[in-house]
């Protein structure tokens, strides 16, 4: 291959890079600044590319934060979509993965910085808000809701809303996620978040359990 044959090469392929550099870079600025404050000359900058190339790929910055949720959060919902499906054993055992396997991926890692953000942002960008709802949070309520459902249709759980039951597991995850990125740095009283997580499931599942697995 000549040197202008491996030029063009590596250029192709920064090129074909480029989408998702600059989709690193958006994540990386809405999680530290927020969706409002975040600028695409800072996206283009940490993304080490000029501000027309990110209008080359992206036409706003609400397309970005939705491409930043389809290439990044939706995957993960549809690889818990499978395991869901494709699970053997108790719906406890199920939730408890799900809940597991969110903690490790989102809880856990810089995208827990995304809830936060929708949750402040959403009466100023509603299209956003219904969007995020409709892709991400809709969608991982029903994995959740279908195994309670089938829980207590088989009698593992008790008779209960699996509309109320799917939020009363969700909530206080999110809320030690939100917490742990506004108020937290703040507070002097400090505990452990795998305990918080731990004593949450066990009791959850110990008020809703028939013990007839």
């Amino acid at each position: 291959m000549s040197v202008n044959e491996t030029e063009n090469s590596r250029w192709r392929r920064r090129k074909e890079s480029r989408p998702g550099e600059i989709i690193e870079a958006a994540l990386e600025l809405f999680v530290a600044n927020g969706f409002s404050a975040t600028r695409l000359d800072e996206v283009a900058k940490l993304a080490g590319v000029s501000k027309g190339t990110v209008y080359l790929y992206f036409d706003s910055k609400e397309d970005l934060f939705r491409a930043v949720v389809q290439q990044i959060i939706i995957p993960e919902i549809e690889k818990a979509e499978q395991k869901a499906a494709q699970f053997q054993g108790s719906q406890r055992d199920l939730l408890m993965m799900l809940m597991m396997t969110w903690w490790n991926i989102i809880g856990k890692t810089r995208l827990a910085g995304i809830p936060k953000l929708m949750i402040s942002e959403a009466a100023n960008f509603p299209e956003l808000a219904e969007f995020y709802l409709e892709k991400v949070v809709s969608r991982a309520r029903n994995i959740i809701k279908k195994g309670i459902a089938v829980g207590i249709q088989t009698g593992e759980f008790k008779p209960s809303d699996p509309v109320i039951t799917t939020r009363l597991l969700m909530a206080p995850m999110l809320f030690a996620v939100i917490w742990e990125k506004s108020l937290a740095p703040y507070d002097q009283e400090k505990y452990d978040l795998d305990d918080y997580l731990e004593l949450h499931l066990s009791t959850f599942f110990e008020g809703i359990s028939t013990n007839n697995v």
